[in-house]
């Protein structure tokens, strides 16, 4: 059956994909009409860690009550049966559970510091280089293995799931890592796809505690639980899709990558392409690229900048100053700067943290002799300026690293997420690396997301495909991402 018989098929089955985001966490309907498919955002609920007794967690009950609403409102709205559910969200951070499956508490949040000491530890047992050589996965601090290794004793032996698996979980599905989302915890070996027992071991992680791995595009069975009641909901399938919320936008991207690099930038800003087999090289190390799962095959092969969020927090602290901006004004406003107004090491530890950001970035500017930036009205515009030049430097020293690792050139770099919206922050990356830079779909993940249900349903059994992904992704990229009517 051609695709676009099972579009016609499916003309009045809908679909909802779940992006769980740092900053908010979004609820969006696919439905088909004559004239194709449409995609409207039902409901967007803000996102953010809180602290409690000194350390960031991140509001569980708030976001699952969110969901829920988003939930409701995608069946009051659908006009017909919702053929499936699937949840893509950041990736490292997990849900404990007790012997109910219920959560043990709020789940942690990546930025607490309580993976200081973990690390250092796990780093005397298993260095660094040695990590990477046996996971792909770049030792981040903020990485799962980290985190599991820092939790107190008395839940060490409880059941985990990562956050998109558990709100599969949570309506209805059973618990499972999804292979994108696994890759992100340092446990999984890439030549097997399957956990790595021996890291386990080495560093006395409880394995009764994991989920069993599934492939993007497995269907987890019916969603189950109130929402299950409503007519639209009945027959509704859970399906995981590439969990990982950079893993389902790179899945999004209708291109097939040979020659391109894509920056997925948003909260954070991921600089890589699409590669065969993993690259676990002492280079590869030292650029802080990593090696993640990608749907249908291969691994998405990028290093983790920092992003949008140092701009994010610099508006919170002005907002609460009196001083609001939007992030369209900021970026207008910046363009008209000729001049550098410096260039930041974005990805300074300061800077990784929350709160008082404009103060945190003169002190970097300070640290390395560079002219401060009075934080006063007016200024914002230049501390705009100069995050999205540092972006940039910081954007063409990756790609120049990722071209000697791959000893090919580069034609083409992709921007998806919320950063393809700035056209100043393409421009200035294009004009740093030297590489035509255009701007893609902004929800990709989205886009991905769809891409791998409508892949996986047509699905007589095999293994999804890269190309049957990319031809859908194709097609509802032509869409533009509506609020709900």
């Amino acid at each position: 059956m051609s695709q676009s018989d099972v579009a016609a098929s499916k003309e009045r089955h809908a679909r909802v994909a779940i992006d769980l985001g740092a900053e908010s966490c979004r609820v969006s309907l696919l439905r088909w009409h004559q004239d194709g498919a449409e995609i409207s955002e039902v409901h967007r609920i803000p996102n953010a860690p809180v602290v409690r007794s000194g350390s960031h967690h991140w509001p569980l009950g708030d976001i699952l009550a969110g969901l829920e609403e988003g939930l409701r409102k995608a069946a009051e709205v659908a006009n017909g049966p919702i053929a499936s559910i699937a949840v893509d969200g950041w990736a490292v951070d997990y849900v404990r559970l007790d012997g109910s499956g219920k959560p043990v508490g709020d789940p942690f949040c990546y930025r607490d510091e309580r993976t200081i000491t973990s690390k250092e530890r796990a780093d005397r047992i298993l260095p660094p280089s040695e990590a990477f050589r046996r996971t792909g996965a770049q030792p981040l601090r903020i990485n799962t293995v980290y985190q599991l290794l820092a939790d107190e004793a008395e839940v060490a032996h409880a059941p985990w799931t990562c956050l998109p698996e558990y709100v599969l979980h949570w309506l209805g599905a059973p618990r499972v890592a999804e292979y994108t989302n696994a890759t992100h915890t340092g446990l999984v070996d890439p030549a097997t796809g399957s956990w790595a027992w021996d890291v386990f071991d080495a560093l006395g992680i409880p394995i009764e505690a994991v989920p069993r791995i599934v492939a993007p595009g497995t269907r987890l069975g019916r969603l189950r639980g109130p929402i299950a009641e409503l007519p639209a909901f009945r027959e509704t399938e859970l399906i995981a899709p590439a969990c990982h919320d950079t893993a389902s936008a790179i899945a999004g991207i209708p291109a097939d990558l040979d020659s391109t690099a894509y920056i997925c930038s948003g909260t954070w800003s991921l600089v890589g392409t699409l590669v065969v087999r993993p690259i676990t090289t002492a280079e590869a190390l030292a650029a802080r690229y990593t090696n993640q799962g990608a749907a249908g095959g291969g691994f998405c092969f990028h290093t983790n900048v920092n992003g949008m969020w140092l701009l994010k927090q610099c508006m919170e602290a002005w907002s609460a100053a009196g001083r609001a901006w939007t992030i369209a004004e900021l970026v207008k406003r910046a363009a008209e700067y000729t001049d550098r107004v410096g260039i930041l090491n974005v990805d300074a530890e300061p800077l990784l943290l929350a709160s008082e950001m404009p103060q945190r970035i003169n002190r970097e500017l300070e640290r390395t002799g560079q002219p401060l930036i009075p934080d006063v009205a007016g200024n914002e515009p230049m501390f705009a300026r100069l995050i999205f030049q540092s972006l940039a430097e910081r954007y063409s020293e990756a790609l120049a690293a990722l071209e000697e690792m791959l000893d090919r050139k580069l034609h083409q770099v992709h921007v998806i997420g919320g950063a393809s919206r700035n056209q100043l922050l393409a421009d200035l990356a294009s004009q740093r690396s030297g590489i035509p830079v255009d701007c893609g779909h902004p929800e990709s993940s989205t886009i991905g997301n769809f891409a791998v249900q409508l892949a996986a349903s047509e699905s007589t059994g095999g293994p999804l495909t890269r190309a049957r992904v990319r031809d859908w992704a194709e097609g509802l990229c032509r869409t533009e991402l509506q609020p709900c009517r």
